[in-house]
């Protein structure tokens, strides 16, 4: 699925170098769920260049070959001797086909096995060169169609008024007759995520929403709040089995805790279904539409084959669009309903009822002597981490060719031994996960366990520096075991001057992290000097700020080079606001963030001012992973500069979770007034 990470132009990018094609004359689409595809419709996991980029190639270079043997019957010529460019055929005459030409003769209603040849890579054109987004214009002009921008009969603009606690539930509505008389409202009904409205605008929605008048029962975790859930993590941590080392070694320890975390994307959840008695259509950004499919159908009482499901380019997803949610809640209403409605989450929706990254705490013991790290344990602790969107099932399908190790470990363990590797020669390593609590909506947010456990490692890592007295770079160079990890290192702190000289109150912080069959490094500046902290920008949580970020990654065969910087840029934004800014309060049973007026993410005046990403040259003939990799070393970069800087390892993220500088937004209603100032904002 297109969610702006750019797959859609990557795709078009190998297409047009096994058709000799000029990329934008490429058209690429999203395919609705098709269950004989299987698990070949799931994106995530920083997969899809790595699973599409030969089957793709093979289907371009089997179009070609085709083509070009029509053409050399209708040029009665050799195949060898057919030449093309930019979709024409030339034969040896100089006679002239175009690919739409030859197409009909080409078609064919037999499946024939065919060997093809792949464009070698020292001859490719495209790949590997540097690609505007095939879709930038259409977005910035508002041409692109995303969901709420469809046209399906009959759907109207439909909205949720939700309970005030985290999954508390509907028990009657006392006004039910004076709202459906209001403007525009044409249906109310009640469904176990609220009370929906369906009106002629959303504005009616909203209104309509606010109007309501609702007894609503308890949540599942009424009454908790930050504190109470840390304590549950403290309680389930596994203990630390430090194997037996020399008496004269000493002991680094280690305890650092993660707030919940909003994956919101910029376009908020949204939906439009109809539900008939015989079958049901669904239209949704969805990155696992075959688990939407059987989810709908489910919810419905409809057989799977009577769901059609329908894939939209997403604005945004963080992996909150791995999960059906708004397209399963959409077609709850539908049915209860019988019209078809056109379904948005309203902004103050998303952080308090949506998918949270979820409260974790990770702790880590090491063992030192004679300038050797003895050994290395990390414990990481969790909320619950929900992989019902179809990752797991892939994991499970792929059962037999999982290493041994994994046997008896849990869906969730798997998928994170699976993806934690600590890169340094660091003698007995061991890192485990446990999870507690289910009460929660979580989901995969970019790059899953990676962030907090790699915050963790990398600051464990410049502590342990610190008592050999070696400097962080000099000291990753000694121990990185990782060749990839150990180039990307030394060219962010070759172009981000580690070790120059900074003002005072500037302090640099560098970080690794491998994954995805590659590997990043980030080099950061943070301004931590008081004018930069206490500066006043409206309705803004400032504090420190990164001024400069170096990223370099390896991440194999690289495609569309242009493409991956991009998602680089996206990954130390994300590292940012992890690290400093971004988070939920659970109070009271209720997240308190309610828009992105309250919920921190990196803003304009977050970004840091110089910015560069390096992509590392490869040698690989088969793109690793890039979706998620920028994410975890840019939060323990920032996490280390931030350390170096207060002279004070610091145990909570992000670091400013502590201050709410913002009143919330009512939880009766559960939306906000419509504003009508947004002029005043313009200056």
């Amino acid at each position: 699925m297109e969610v702006g990470q750019g797959i859609t132009t990557a795709a078009a990018m190998i297409i047009a170098e096994e058709l000799d094609l000029p990329v934008d004359r490429v058209r690429v689409t999203l395919a609705p769920a098709r269950p004989e595809l299987v698990f070949n419709q799931l994106t995530g996991g920083s997969n899809t260049m790595q699973s599409m980029f030969t089957p793709i190639r093979v289907a371009a270079a089997t179009a070609r070959g085709v083509l070009l043997r029509a053409a050399a019957t209708e040029l009665g010529a050799q195949l060898s001797a057919l030449t093309t460019k930019a979709g024409v055929v030339t034969g040896p005459t100089g006679a002239t086909l175009t690919y739409g030409q030859l197409s009909t003769l080409a078609a064919s209603t037999e499946d024939v096995a065919v060997e093809v040849s792949l464009t070698p890579r020292r001859e490719f054109s495209v790949i590997g060169t540097s690609h505007g987004r095939d879709d930038a214009v259409a977005a910035v002009t508002g041409r692109k169609q995303f969901t709420m921008d469809l046209f399906v009969e009959g759907a109207l603009p439909t909205m949720v008024c939700r309970p005030p606690t985290l999954n508390g539930t509907p028990r009657a509505v006392r006004n039910l007759a004076t709202v459906k008389a209001m403007p525009g409202v044409t249906d109310v009904v009640t469904v176990d995520t609220g009370v929906a409205v369906r009106a002629a605008t959303f504005g009616q929605c909203i209104d309509a929403v606010r109007a309501l008048d609702v007894q609503w029962n308890g949540g599942p975790v009424d009454g908790e709040d930050d504190e109470s859930i840390l304590a549950e993590l403290r309680r389930a941590e596994l203990p630390m089995v430090v194997p037996k080392v020399p008496v004269l070694a000493s002991t680094l320890d280690l305890r650092v805790e993660f707030m919940f975390r909003s994956s919101a994307a910029l376009e908020p959840n949204c939906a439009i279904a109809d539900v008939r008695r015989d079958r049901a259509t669904v239209w949704a950004g969805l990155k696992a539409p075959l688990v939407a499919q059987r989810n709908v159908a489910r919810a419905v009482g409809l057989p799977i084959s009577k769901v059609t499901v329908n894939v939209v380019t997403g604005g945004g997803s963080f992996g909150h669009k791995l999960f059906g949610d708004a397209a399963i809640e959409a077609a709850k209403i539908s049915k209860a309903m019988g019209k078809p409605v056109k379904l948005m989450w309203h902004r103050a929706d998303e952080p308090r009822q949506g998918r949270t990254h979820p409260m974790a705490t990770s702790r880590v013991r090491a063992t030192m002597l004679a300038g050797q790290v003895l050994t290395f344990e990390q414990r990481h602790t969790s909320v619950v981490t929900d992989f019902g969107h179809g990752l797991g099932e892939r994991l499970t399908a792929l059962a037999a060719e999982l290493p041994a190790n994994l046997g008896g470990l849990s869906l969730s363990q798997s998928i994170f031994t699976l993806t934690q590797e600590l890169p340094y020669d660091f003698g007995v390593v061991t890192q485990l996960l446990n999870e507690v609590d289910t009460r929660f909506n979580t989901g995969s947010m970019r790059n899953i366990y990676s962030p907090d456990v790699a915050t963790a490692n990398e600051l464990a890592v410049d502590q342990i520096a610190k008592r050999f007295g070696k400097d962080p770079y000099s000291f990753r160079m000694s121990f990185l075991r990782n060749a990839k990890a150990k180039r990307c290192l030394q060219a962010v702190a070759k172009a981000g001057g580690w070790g120059r000289a900074l003002p005072k109150g500037v302090t640099q912080g560098i970080a690794v992290h491998t994954e995805y069959k590659g590997a990043t490094a980030v080099l950061v500046e943070l301004d931590t000097r008081p004018a930069t902290v206490n500066r006043k920008i409206r309705d803004a949580v400032t504090g420190p700020r990164v001024t400069k970020a170096v990223i370099a990654v390896d991440a194999g065969l690289v495609v569309n080079p242009r493409g991956l910087e991009a998602q680089m840029m996206g990954g130390v934004a994300d590292g940012i606001a992890l690290a400093l800014t971004s988070s939920n309060h659970l109070q009271d049973g209720h997240f308190l963030e309610a828009s992105w007026d309250n919920y921190f993410y990196t803003r304009q005046w977050n970004v840091p001012p110089e910015f560069r990403c390096i992509v590392m040259p490869s040698d690989e003939e088969l793109p690793g992973g890039a979706g998620e990799a920028g994410v975890a070393a840019s939060v323990a970069a920032v996490a280390c500069a931030y350390a170096r800087a207060t002279g004070k390892v610091p145990t909570r993220f992000p670091v400013n979770h502590g201050t709410v500088s913002f009143t919330p937004k009512s939880f009766v209603p559960s939306v906000p007034e419509s504003p009508t100032d947004g002029l005043s904002y313009t200056s």
